[in-house]
């Protein structure tokens, strides 16, 4: 086994790559390792233990032998090790969460060595409070570093984007709502370390809003006619068939993110060295993306099933706040989670089986010009949707990997460095269509007139 020395520089290194999601992660970069037209020619993986870290490659290769892949020894909380790593990639992938326990050491080794960075978080105090210490530090070094790159939250961040270029001219969205299903022919079993991330952030949920406080506020997008108002607790969505309430997901504030951005830079981020032809693709990209008010709710086909996932709401919001409690409910998390939350995960099977629907329904109006006329109501209904296999071990290493492959075959037309959303820097690019053919697919399902 390798120590993390010198030697040679990969084109990408996967840390945590024998976690449950990392070692999934693995197995979907060796379809991509030496593949005709791929620009990845080079993986190492690393992590604490060799011994786990062979296992993994071992799994991940399966049917085939594994290839030879070097396993570098590198530890969270030991910066050194984290630094020897930078010094030996283009491109760090991190699979080592919770993020707010593990993340922030990782960044700033990147932040520092001008080391590429992805990962697949999705805590909103860690992304922000990543954002506020090392955004000027990458941005000097040359370093992207790009949190949320898994189902949290590209498939938010694209699918407001694909719906919002369905509304041409003069026609103008004013809310978007996201809706999640989660389904599966066995049941559903979700990462541990997801739960584990929900606890943790219930109870810093104080930090978060200290966080927000301190820092100035960003300019907000303006969107045409009034805000929508609040709706039911439980909704019945009849057109997409499911029951939804209010999912407290990190989707919302990381779109909110990428139009605050899109405020301050209306033709998107300028490329470290873009081509002509890509300068005038990303503006005419921006100038189609219309902002809008932004919200995601879970849904359910059945209304027993909205009130079991609004009683482990209740279990996490009760219980996280307090020592014992979140003890209680990291202990025993089948428990408290009615059997959706384990510690050995799902089954292979399990993860086969399942997928995700995430439906977007946008409410606008037919012309911008109707919407300045003070009290008037949406006329305008587009619905699109985005559909892709289980969420956490299948759906998150295909984006994991495809973000991946974008940064390292368009390097010269994305932003220099700096700690950005994956929205504003992937939109533009073609993420989309790799997403597409890699099994999660964008959909217009209807676009219709509403009478107010």
């Amino acid at each position: 086994m390798e120590q993390v020395q010198n030697g040679g520089r990969f084109d990408l290194i996967i840390l945590g790559a024998s976690g449950f999601t990392g070692k999934y992660v693995l197995r979907e970069a060796l379809k991509f390792l030496n593949a005709p037209s791929s620009p990845l020619k080079s993986i190492a993986i690393a992590g604490r233990s060799p011994q786990k870290l062979n296992q993994a490659l071992e799994w991940a290769s399966r049917p085939n032998p594994p290839p030879t892949v070097p396993i570098l020894t590198a530890d969270t909380s030991d910066p050194p090790s984290l630094r020897a790593l930078c010094a030996r990639t283009a491109l760090l992938l991190n699979c080592v969460g919770p993020f707010r326990l593990h993340g922030e050491p990782v960044v700033a080794a990147c932040a520092d060595a001008g080391c590429d960075y992805l990962d697949i978080s999705g805590e909103p105090e860690f992304m922000e409070r990543v954002e506020a210490t090392h955004h000027e530090r990458a941005a000097e070094s040359g370093a992207l570093v790009v949190s949320a790159c898994g189902f949290d939250s590209v498939p938010a961040e694209l699918g407001v984007m694909f719906n919002s270029r369905q509304w041409v001219g003069p026609a103008v969205p004013n809310s978007m709502e996201a809706y999640v299903a989660l389904e599966s022919e066995k049941r559903i079993v979700g990462n541990f370390a997801t739960y584990e991330s929900a606890v943790l952030g219930v109870a810093n949920a104080h930090k978060l809003q200290q966080l927000r406080r301190s820092r100035p506020r960003r300019p907000r997008p303006v969107i045409p006619g009034p805000p929508p108002l609040k709706g039911e607790t439980i909704e019945n969505q009849k057109k997409i068939g499911l029951w939804a309430v209010k999912l407290p997901s990190a989707d919302s504030t990381v779109v909110r993110r990428t139009l605050a951005i899109l405020t301050e830079n209306s033709h998107g981020l300028p490329g470290l060295s873009e081509s002509a032809e890509a300068v005038v693709k990303r503006e005419a990209f921006w100038s189609s993306v219309k902002p809008a008010h932004f919200g995601v709710k879970i849904g359910s086909k059945s209304l027993l099933g909205i009130l079991r996932i609004t009683m482990v709401g209740v279990f996490i919001g009760l219980l996280g706040g307090i020592g014992f409690g979140r003890w209680l409910l990291l202990k025993f998390p089948s428990i408290f989670s009615l059997g959706w939350f384990r510690k050995k995960g799902p089954t292979e099977e399990e993860v086969e089986s399942a997928s995700f629907k995430m439906w977007f329904v946008g409410h606008g109006f037919s012309d911008e010009s109707v919407a300045s006329q003070g009290n008037v109501k949406p006329d305008m209904e587009i619905i699109t949707r985005v559909m892709g296999p289980e969420i956490g071990y299948l759906t998150t290493p295909i984006i994991l990997i495809q973000c991946a492959l974008v940064l390292l075959s368009q390097r010269n037309n994305l932003p220099k460095g700096g700690v950005y959303p994956p929205g504003i820097v992937f939109g533009p690019t073609d993420l989309q269509e790799r997403l597409q053919q890699n099994g999660i697919s964008f959909d217009i399902i209807s676009k219709s007139n509403i009478s107010s």
